[in-house]
């Protein structure tokens, strides 16, 4: 940061008092995290940005709630964390990909991975667009808990701060997201015959 460079709660606190300008200083901070938080949840460049503007939207509506008890970085998080979800369970629906629609390259990878899977685990891009696939299979809550600990590697508290469930509840919903993924898995080894 800048020395002469506002902090957040100055610029949060100039937005309540009525200068709307500052909250485009947060939005310029923190849009790179924003943006790429969306882009683990929708595929599409225009969703990504529908998502994107949903949670300044939401961030400026409700900018008075947030207390400062924790970094608004944290706060902002949560609120783009829930507002991907939202996006999952709304567009659920519209995802109907197939694994028809598995390349040559993913297909040879799977191959690969059937007949060895100990020597298959180099981050191919193949297995990348793979996995990504089977996430947009999942469930919403199964993708975003499944997108928040293995991808993003966050801890159960973690994603339950950000998620608003209980950790009992982000433990269930683990579990039942990898059984949810393996059981995809399966149905895709057996359906390509590998």
């Amino acid at each position: 940061m800048a020395p002469n460079e506002p902090t957040d709660s100055q610029l949060i606190a100039a937005v309540l008092r009525g200068d709307t300008a500052s909250f485009e200083q947060l939005v310029v901070k923190y849009q790179p995290r924003v943006f790429a938080t969306a882009r683990r949840y929708a595929r599409r460049e225009d969703e990504v940005e529908d998502i994107v503007q949903e949670v300044f939207l939401k961030a400026f509506q409700k900018l008075s709630s947030f207390r400062g008890e924790a970094p608004f970085e944290h706060w902002l998080m949560r609120l783009a964390v829930r507002t991907c979800y939202d996006f999952l369970r709304e567009h659920q629906r519209n995802r109907e990909t197939t694994f028809t629609q598995i390349s040559d390259d993913e297909q040879d990878w799977l191959e690969r991975h059937a007949e060895d899977p100990d020597g298959s685990n180099e981050k191919a891009t193949e297995a990348k667009e793979l996995i990504g696939k089977v996430l947009e299979q999942l469930s919403p809550p199964a993708r975003l808990v499944i997108t928040l600990l293995e991808i993003e590697d966050r801890s159960v508290k973690e994603i339950a701060d950000l998620t608003g469930w209980s950790v009992p509840l982000v433990k269930v919903r683990a579990f039942r997201a990898r059984a949810e993924m393996k059981k995809l898995l399966t149905k895709l080894m057996k359906d390509k015959k590998l």
